[in-house]
């Protein structure tokens, strides 16, 4: 059974299949990891026994990947969030700019919520791109060298910003504030709804927006409740 006293975090590190889960049922998993499940259940307005009847349901149904990220070391994991949401963010946001220019300019006089998801999606690629810069320039290849540094019993590499808690505490405030723009973005969309007049690219667009926002809580869940606090873990260890 459920225990509503655990984190959202504890669970989606738990059983990986409930962050799918956690996506239908509205639950935030990334920046809300930290959350008390009761509480979070609360929020999205979900019954915590119906949250453990849509889990029993996946149980048996292969997870998203089949990679168990609590058990990479802490360069294989930041291989994979790199190879695997850092180039797909990259490749949609460009793809993405030009779907929605052309969708406002053929559907916003009649869809004014268009104009402000416009708005909200270029302050979240704005945001995005030296965010990611950040980590690929700075802090992954520090991780990286603190990793090997104690693998092979060698001193931990100069750190610039003193401890790894700075820069970690300053991803946390930029992913919080995507999750802010991503859920305004849903808002605004009611939920992905596709109006009656929409065309094919309107369609296409509410359809790639969706799955940004789902493979961006899957990128930010990594990072938050896997990377950074193995990351601090293993500083706190040198």
């Amino acid at each position: 059974m459920l225990d509503a006293t655990k984190t959202v975090r504890e669970l989606a590190l738990q059983f990986p299949q409930a962050t799918r889960v956690f996506e239908q049922a509205g639950i935030d998993y990334c920046c809300g990891g930290g959350n008390l499940l009761g509480d979070a259940c609360r929020t999205a307005g979900v019954d915590l026994n119906d949250l453990q009847r849509m889990l029993e349901k996946t149980a048996n149904t292969p997870s998203t990947s089949s990679i168990d990220f609590q058990r990479l070391t802490l360069t294989e994991l930041i291989s994979y969030i790199l190879d695997t949401h850092h180039v797909f963010t990259r490749n949609e946001m460009a793809r993405l700019d030009l779907l929605m220019a052309k969708v406002v300019a053929a559907h916003a006089e009649n869809h004014s919520e268009l104009l402000a998801m416009s708005t909200l999606l270029r302050q979240l690629f704005d945001d995005l791109t030296p965010h990611m810069f950040k980590e690929e320039q700075i802090l992954f290849p520090f991780l990286v060298e603190l990793e090997q540094s104690s693998l092979h019993g060698r001193p931990a590499p100069f750190a610039p910003f003193g401890t790894i808690n700075n820069p970690i505490r300053m991803m946390l405030m930029e992913h919080d504030t995507a999750g802010e723009i991503l859920r305004e973005v849903r808002k605004l969309s009611s939920n992905y709804a596709v109006p009656v007049d929409a065309c094919a690219s309107y369609r296409t667009l509410y359809q790639s927006l969706e799955t940004f926002e789902r493979d961006l809580h899957q990128h930010i869940h990594l990072e938050n409740n896997v990377l950074f606090p193995k990351a601090l873990i293993l500083e706190q260890s040198n």
